[in-house]
């Protein structure tokens, strides 16, 4: 089993999406832990706030079968197949770490997205604080302790069971 950790964000139809993102990602393997959902405004584009939120869960897929699985569901639930970065979005799943993974391709890990925006570190850094992130030597704490915090987030009610 792998620890794998995964970002979900939704700025159409937040609420629902967001719900059944995390019933199919439970799916996906076992001790699926959710982060709180915060409301973020969308970033390199206008449109509707989004709701974004982590989920951590182990798995016994490979990468490459839990890549192609995100990306079926983002398809499933109304992503275009051909989506652009930077639109509005029913569905956004990223693998953000795959066990201690390193890769410079795609899906590149650590995902980026970690060092860039609140809407990804927070989630994580709420689920595990220690966790040290595989190439970069420093706690997600640590970096978040050092993140410029200048993006706002808002906590969301959106509570979920874990198994």
């Amino acid at each position: 089993m792998t620890k794998v950790y995964i970002s979900i964000g939704s700025n159409i139809d937040r609420e629902h999406y967001v719900r059944a993102a995390v019933a199919e990602l439970k799916q996906l393997g076992s001790q699926c832990r959710v982060s709180r959902i915060f409301e973020a405004e969308p970033v390199g584009f206008d449109g509707p706030v989004f709701f974004n939120g982590v989920v951590a869960l182990e798995t016994d897929l490979s990468l490459n079968a839990l890549q192609h699985r995100l990306k079926d569901l983002e398809v499933q639930y109304g992503r275009q197949p051909d989506a652009v970065k930077n639109q509005n979005r029913t569905l956004d799943l990223d693998l953000l770490l795959f066990g201690d993974r390193i890769s410079p391709e795609a899906p590149a890990l650590p995902r980026a997205d970690i060092y860039k925006f609140a809407f990804v570190l927070l989630p994580l850094y709420e689920l595990s604080p220690l966790l040290v992130i595989p190439g970069d030597g420093r706690t997600v704490a640590q970096i978040w302790q050092a993140f410029d915090k200048q993006q706002v987030l808002r906590p969301v009610a959106l509570h979920f069971d874990t198994v």
